[in-house]
């Protein structure tokens, strides 16, 4: 629960929407509870330009914002290669593709505990 009374499930959901509003690429929410106690949730996606990436990032800080659950803390804007939103429980990762490619988080947090979003085409 977060200090705004959101559920984790609540609060993946508002972010994996905000991203799926600006198309986001790849989505992906990683379970990470067994491995951290920093974090419960990792959300990571793509946008397909250093704007797309930038404005996807705005977009989940706006949503998030919007029902009380402000992040505490956003790094990366200013070159939008890589954009980290802390949202507490869920942390949020909004790359290019190479960038994405090149660290694989995905692979490096995940076991059996990967979610694939499905995203309608």
């Amino acid at each position: 629960m977060t200090d705004s009374g959101m559920t984790d499930n609540e609060l993946t959901d508002l972010v994996l929407d905000a991203l799926d509003d600006l198309k986001a690429v790849d989505p992906k929410l990683v379970d990470v509870r067994g491995l951290s106690s920093v974090m419960d949730f990792l959300v990571v996606a793509s946008g397909n330009s250093a704007r797309h990436v930038k404005s996807l990032a705005e977009n989940v800080v706006l949503k998030a914002k919007g029902v009380g659950c402000p992040p505490i803390g956003v790094e990366g804007e200013n070159t939008a290669e890589w954009v980290l939103v802390d949202l507490g429980d869920v942390v949020v990762h909004v790359m290019q593709p190479a960038t994405r490619s090149f660290y694989d988080l995905e692979r490096l947090w995940s076991g059996d505990s990967e979610i694939e979003v499905l995203t309608e085409t």
